[in-house]
């Protein structure tokens, strides 16, 4: 869809404020469904939506025709949606700076692609370390490690604001924790990011105080504290 850039266009001032809709104004752009002020992914891709601070009822409208009835997407921020609108849930996260990420290649580590994403869902089913849809790996570079042809651990590259990449899906089987594999993974998918030019972050739940105390130990640090408002719209326009 051909949209409008100075409708769309994010008035933040720094690009991690709306990491949504820069990149799929920028990098994802081949990714993007935009209405009025309102962006998302392809949802075989991501379910991400990008948004305005605070939404005017023309967002709302526009929210609307993007999830279709009963869609529904998690907002930036605390939101009252208007009438018709169900709050399914509010999720505390962080989002963390890298920019002081050791990064480090990794020759023990593989490219994955297309034709390992079955392997890939069947990892994240076993770990849930977050969303992770069949087209996600279209998404950037995704690194895998594997003991006896087994997939066992990962991660790679999601959105991609300017001058920035997310890490993410860092997941290891329970069997191979405590070996220092997501450390490994990590500092390899940012020295990819480095080698680009960009600079690494990444969100992570609040309540995961576990994964936040290790991304600290790597450098990493909070910029953002925020909650997600998981909202449903209506099943009928």
């Amino acid at each position: 869809m051909t949209i409008d850039t100075t409708v769309a266009a994010p008035t933040a001032l720094h690009p991690l404020d709306d990491p949504v809709r820069t990149a799929l104004l920028g990098a994802h752009h081949r990714f993007a469904d935009w209405s009025g002020r309102i962006g998302r992914y392809d949802p075989q891709v991501a379910r991400f939506v990008g948004h305005p601070p605070v939404l005017d009822a023309r967002d709302w409208s526009d929210l609307a025709a993007l999830l279709g009835p009963g869609g529904s997407a998690g907002l930036r921020g605390y939101h009252v949606p208007p009438p018709g609108w169900t709050v399914l849930d509010e999720i505390g996260s962080v989002q963390m700076d890298g920019t002081a990420l050791a990064v480090a290649h990794d020759p023990d580590l593989e490219i994955l692609t297309a034709a390992d994403v079955p392997e890939i869902l069947e990892l994240i089913d076993r770990t849930k370390p977050g969303p992770y849809a069949e087209r996600t790996i279209e998404m950037g570079v995704y690194l895998g490690l594997r003991v006896d042809g087994r997939l066992v651990a990962m991660a790679g590259e999601r959105m991609h604001p300017p001058g920035w990449t997310e890490i993410s899906a860092v997941c290891t089987d329970a069997e191979f924790r405590g070996r220092g594999i997501a450390t490994r993974l990590i500092r390899a998918v940012g020295a990819g990011i480095r080698a680009r030019g960009d600079l690494p972050f990444l969100h992570a739940l609040a309540a995961n105080t576990t994964a936040i105390d290790l991304y600290r130990t790597l450098g990493f640090t909070v910029r953002k504290r925020s909650v997600l408002t998981v909202v449903q719209a209506p099943d009928a326009p």
